[in-house]
């Protein structure tokens, strides 16, 4: 499939891997030290809502339109919808944060983020959008190289979004190859591969390959707004995360079916479970 992120900022799928993406970097900063985030395929860091590529699809109204509007939030999304509340401070909802901005705005002084964007143009912008923050490098190179260019880092915590546009066949199988090179380069790394859900059965081959990746510990957490067994359409999405912070699957357990229910456009559902147990 083809995911051109800009048609989709704020569905669905990202309010799953954002508000992931923030308990993560929270459940981080319990302890003082420092860390890295690094991202693979970073795209430009900020979307506008109301302009062309997302106005044509409308997706965002599913997703963070939603959460937005919803009066009974838990309070574990406060960190993710305060970014989303600063970028729109007259209550508008137009502005969206990719996951750089996301991370930018979480992280702490003695936090650094390393970014990377193969497209040349997005790549300009994303620098553009980065601009004025010394802890934030901007890369323009393959993201597949990241585990290999960047890991292991001075740090010695680090989170790695893996999210591809699988404009290609071949990325899960690139997903899964980049997992074996973080972990083989930093063992104690948090990766996290962000993956669409079209048909389950289609990514039998995928949990196998992140079986055997050799990652010490792999939580999966997936989230479906339709049943995931219309190969037509994206039913859902789901994270496949490599040592994750302690207390997240908890979380996760607390707000999946909240968001099931909140964010189903025909049948909501979730699973969180270990591919990979300690």
């Amino acid at each position: 499939m083809n995911y051109r992120h800009a048609f989709h900022a704020g569905n669905h799928a990202d309010v799953l891997k954002h508000l992931t993406l923030a308990r993560m970097i929270a459940l981080l900063e319990r302890k003082e030290a420092p860390f890295a985030y690094l991202d693979s395929h970073a795209g430009v860091g900020l979307y506008d809502l109301s302009g062309d590529a997302a106005s044509r699809t409308g997706e965002w109204r599913e997703g963070i339109g939603r959460l937005w509007q919803a009066g009974d939030r838990p309070a574990l999304l406060e960190d993710y919808l305060g970014v989303v509340r600063a970028l729109n401070a007259d209550g508008e909802l137009r502005y969206y944060p990719g996951s750089p901005e996301l991370a930018r705005r979480l992280s702490r002084p003695q936090d650094r983020l390393q970014l990377n964007e193969k497209h040349p143009e997005d790549s300009a912008l994303l620098k553009e959008n980065m601009a004025g923050d010394r802890r934030v490098a901007v890369h323009r190179g393959e993201g597949w190289h990241v585990p290999r260019a960047l890991l292991p880092t001075a740090e010695k915590r680090v989170l790695l979004l893996i999210d591809p546009p699988f404009e290609q066949a071949d990325e899960l199988d690139r997903c899964v190859q980049a997992l074996k090179e973080a972990i083989g380069r930093m063992r104690q790394a948090m990766v996290a591969i962000w993956y669409p859900i079209k048909d389950r059965r289609q990514l039998k081959r995928f949990y196998q390959g992140l079986e055997k990746s050799g990652a010490p510990k792999l939580l999966r957490a997936e989230l479906y707004v339709h049943p995931a067994d219309d190969a037509q359409r994206l039913n859902g999405s789901g994270l496949a995360i490599s040592n994750p912070p302690w207390g997240l699957e908890d979380e996760l357990r607390q707000l999946l079916p909240w968001l099931a229910e909140r964010l189903a456009q025909s049948q909501g559902g979730w699973q969180l479970d270990w591919l990979i147990e300690e």
